[in-house]
């Protein structure tokens, strides 16, 4: 009989900063807000599934030497390697910023907006780009790229709009799980051609279904347990899909167990939501159309969310689906200002998108940045009182920014047990922050560091800076 292997053990050394989960069973009304909780000590990882096995507020480096540490723990002879945070070049552990809305396709267009709005910026930039997808090799070249540089910030788990091609969609699903980086992967679903470009669609309601499968089986196939890589069924927004598709690929999301993650657009812009009434003229509002179909479900996320009646978010809550904030895009574009406490006295999971490319770079530190800057502008929208606004209820927290970026983020992808804390059984899926530091290499991954651990045997070099 074979004999077990010992287990062996990461040990990380440091000050490790995170927010708390909120309490079990709060009233989503309630005024909770999170404050950070820093801790220095020790924190071990199990190197044969990633997973926090244990931690040690107790220690410093004044104590002693590693091994006497180790042998404290009860970790003598267990230890593979010893990671350093060190507080004389401003380095701390903090969890991976969780993007719970970026289109991987774009980020050659960050920042290329000019005085567009959304719909006129989808054909002038957008289906432009996207459609050139079709060339593997510039599609690998991109997505490198953009998987690159999300790490470099910070960015440990991300929910990627692709593009219609299903090659290039099963390319960055690969390149995801070869780097480490934790993903919904979806392959973008367009078949109206009274609003799709005909150089840009899918050729039927069926192909938008079929083609999907495909990613989905790719996926399954390259990460049977869904350990990294999940697929993400993505019809791109209500106009852009025919009543048959919507009702397919809802069809499809049920078929298996667990039902597949979708993701779609919502109130983003005004005159979006006046092309959803025109084309769905039997639903109610924007919200309903996906929930006439059988898409607004528990693991439906649903993009900006802006321009939301008070029956939209209880709707939203009521069928459990989760919202993506995407502030700096929704600066940009000139879509509106969303009322992201709203959303959360209503009970609905909220996390933070970069919606690159109508965001203009993919940090989800800058959305924090850009949530709580344009949750002070709520102050002054009242209609009857403009400086008076919700009395400042409104308002975002820097903390708060943090924890929709970790925790918010963990919910809205439905791994809420599993990541943006550092709780014992979960994993380590964290950045090495190291303020005031800049990379000097061309490479994101070139210098020693952690940018995202958490999978046995991958970790990505590179401490993340903060102060950029």
């Amino acid at each position: 009989m074979a004999t077990a292997t010992a287990p062996t053990y990461t040990l990380f050394l440091g000050t490790f900063i995170h927010l708390p989960r909120k309490p079990t069973g709060a009233d989503p009304g309630a005024k909770w807000r999170p404050a950070l909780e820093i801790n220095h000590g020790a924190l071990w990882v199990s190197n044969s599934d990633g997973k926090i096995a244990g931690f040690d507020w107790s220690f410093s480096p004044a104590d002693g030497d590693v091994n006497s540490l180790t042998e404290k723990l009860g970790l003598s002879g267990k230890v593979t390697e010893v990671v350093r945070a060190r507080e004389e070049r401003n380095e701390f552990f903090f969890p991976g910023f969780i993007d719970t809305h970026i289109h991987a396709p774009q980020y050659p267009n960050s920042g290329i907006f000019g005085s567009s709005t959304l719909l006129d910026w989808l054909e002038t930039y957008t289906f432009p780009l996207e459609s050139s997808f079709g060339d593997a090799s510039k599609a690998r070249a991109v997505y490198s790229r953009v998987i690159a540089r999300t790490l470099a910030n910070g960015t440990t788990c991300a929910s990627y709009f692709a593009t219609i091609h299903v090659p290039a969609t099963n390319l960055l699903a690969s390149l995801c799980h070869s780097r480490g980086q934790r993903a919904l992967i979806g392959r973008v679903c367009m078949d109206n051609p009274s609003f799709c470009p005909d150089y840009y669609l899918d050729s039927s309601p069926e192909s938008s279904v079929s083609k999907s499968k495909e990613t989905i089986a790719h996926i399954h196939s390259i990460d049977p347990a869904g350990t990294l890589i999940h697929p993400i069924l993505t019809p791109r927004f209500a106009p852009t899909c025919s009543p048959p598709a919507l009702h397919g690929l809802a069809q499809l999301a049920q078929s298996y167990n667990p039902p597949l993650h979708i993701q779609t657009h919502l109130s983003e812009n005004t005159g979006e939501i006046s092309l959803v009434r025109e084309l769905f003229p039997q639903s109610k509002d924007y919200t309903s159309v996906y929930d006439d179909f059988g898409l607004l479900t528990p693991r439906t996320i649903l993009a900006h969310a802006v321009h939301l009646s008070p029956s939209e978010r209880e709707l939203i809550a009521a069928r459990g689906a989760k919202v993506s904030h995407c502030p700096a895009s929704n600066s940009a574009l000139g879509s509106g200002l969303c009322a992201v406490r709203k959303l959360l006295e209503a009970g609905v999971e909220v996390g933070l998108g970069t919606d690159v490319s109508g965001g203009y770079n993919c940090s989800v530190l800058e959305a924090v940045r850009q949530g709580c800057l344009v949750s002070r502008l709520l102050r002054h929208s009242g209609t009857d009182d403009p400086g008076d606004g919700d009395d400042g209820e409104e308002v975002l927290s820097v903390e708060e920014g943090l924890y929709l970026a970790t925790r918010g983020g963990a919910a809205v992808v439905d791994l809420a047990g599993e990541i943006g804390g550092f709780e014992v059984g979960m994993s380590f899926d964290a950045q090495m922050v190291r303020l005031g530091h800049s990379h000097t290499s061309s490479s994101p991954t070139a210098e020693h560091g952690v940018e995202a651990q958490g999978r046995p045997g991958n970790r990505s070099g590179g401490c993340v800076d903060w102060g950029s």
